[in-house]
């Protein structure tokens, strides 16, 4: 009957992260998921899977840091202090530096391309933006995986 019960539990607990790591079970607000092998970010609202991007993310010699971020800070208008002063359009920083911003680099989407920074197509990363903005940054996850 143990060997039930914590098998039972053991299941149960890798269901339920699985789960959470994929925005279900009820979890609100947004989680923007961004897959570094694929070069895409996956868009969830309220558990659902809204949106599929294509992004840029660190090339040779520069990384985008894995792990499970809450946004920072967010600027509509942004420019690098580090980079030229390029154009990072509707920024959400959250980590630092790195940030998921828009591009105009769009031909380089769907291959690594940045500094580190996650690029989005402009109309993209004003869309995630908004949707972070109305839901809040506090119930909105970023989530870097390989």
């Amino acid at each position: 009957m143990k060997f039930f019960l914590v098998l039972f539990a053991t299941v149960f607990a890798m269901l339920t992260t699985s789960a959470l790591s994929e925005g279900r079970f009820g979890q609100s607000g947004i989680l923007a998921k961004i897959d570094l092998s694929a070069q895409r970010m996956k868009v969830y609202q309220n558990g659902r899977l809204k949106y599929t991007w294509k992004v840029s993310t660190g090339r040779s010699g520069f990384r985008t840091p894995l792990g499970t971020y809450k946004p920072t800070r967010m600027y509509k208008r942004y420019f690098s202090k580090k980079y030229y002063n390029s154009p990072m359009p509707h920024s959400i920083f959250f980590r630092g530096g790195y940030a998921i911003h828009g591009t105009d680099a769009i031909k380089r989407l769907g291959r690594v391309a940045s500094h580190g920074c996650v690029r989005l197509h402009p109309a993209n990363a004003a869309k995630l933006f908004s949707m972070v903005n109305r839901s809040g940054r506090k119930r909105a996850r970023i989530q870097i995986v390989r």
